[in-house]
Parts: structure tokens; sequence; C-alpha cells
């Protein structure tokens, strides 16, 4: 996953620091019932889309973008799905983060999904009883977007 500018130039002056960074993840469904994933390069394992707000950009739009330059599917945000604060993770240089993520319910209204950018390997659509092997992160994601619940937030932080 390429490193945003803004956040190279950062990490120059904040060093491997933990980093408190906005994140959006989109749950793309076609008129099929089908949900969009994508085969990352980092890690070679499928997974929902997502990516991290450039300065100014809204979250929803962020999904929007995200979803195009990696599937070259065009997608319009249909409600919030869950907003979590995640664990802290670090990379392999030594780089802090904590992500804030927002998960978006998407609808495709357009565009054949390809591979459109260096970040994924493959691209594809896939029934929901006939996903490949996911992470917990993408596979609840999926679930939240296709229950009819309200916006999840996570219990243990609502004291």
């Amino acid at each position: 996953m390429a490193t945003p500018e803004f956040i190279t130039a950062l990490r120059a002056t904040a060093g491997t620091q933990l980093l408190w960074m906005p994140g959006v993840t989109a749950i793309v469904f076609d008129d099929e019932g089908r949900v969009l994933l994508g085969r990352r390069t980092d890690t070679r394992k499928w997974s929902v889309v997502g990516g991290i707000p450039e300065p100014g950009e809204q979250p929803a739009a962020c999904a929007v973008r995200e979803v195009f330059e990696e599937t070259a599917v065009h997608c319009v945000p249909e409600r919030v799905v869950l907003v979590q604060a995640l664990q802290p993770i670090t990379y392999g240089n030594g780089d802090e983060c904590q992500y804030m993520d927002i998960t978006f319910r998407c609808r495709a209204v357009g565009g054949e999904a390809r591979v459109n950018d260096d970040e994924s390997l493959d691209v594809g659509w896939f029934a929901v009883d006939a996903l490949p092997e996911l992470n917990e992160f993408s596979l609840f994601r999926i679930k939240q977007a296709l229950s009819e619940t309200p916006t999840w937030f996570d219990p243990m932080t609502l004291g």
C-alpha cells in the first residue's frame, strides 16, 4: 500500500511515534448482492477496500475514491455501517499507527471490476455465501453491511 505524501511528510518530523489516523472502509455491493473484494499486493490476501482520507477529504468521498482507484468500480455510499477505533499497529519499519475506521455500505453504479492500481493483485465480485478466506476485520464489516441494524459502535466504550 502506498503511503500518502502527507503522512510521509508528517513522519519526517514525528519519527515512528504513534499517529492517530483516519481510515475508511467501503463494503460495495452490486445489483446481484455480490460484494467487491481485492487481493492485496502487501499481504497477498483478499480484503475489503479501504484507505486513508487526504487532508480535508470527507470520509464518504474517500470511500468512493479508494474504490475507484483500486477497482475501477464507481460507487455511491448508502450508509455508515460502523465506527471503530482499531488496536494500534506497528509496521515493519517501526512506524506506529492507530486508525479510526468509518465503514460505509456502498452500491456499485458503474465500471468494470479490475485491478486499477499497484495495491491489488486481483479484484472480483463474490457471492456472500461463497467468499474467499477473509480476516475477521473484513468479515465483520461485510456482516454489518448486510444487516439492517443501526450504525455499530463498540459496546465496550459506551460506558
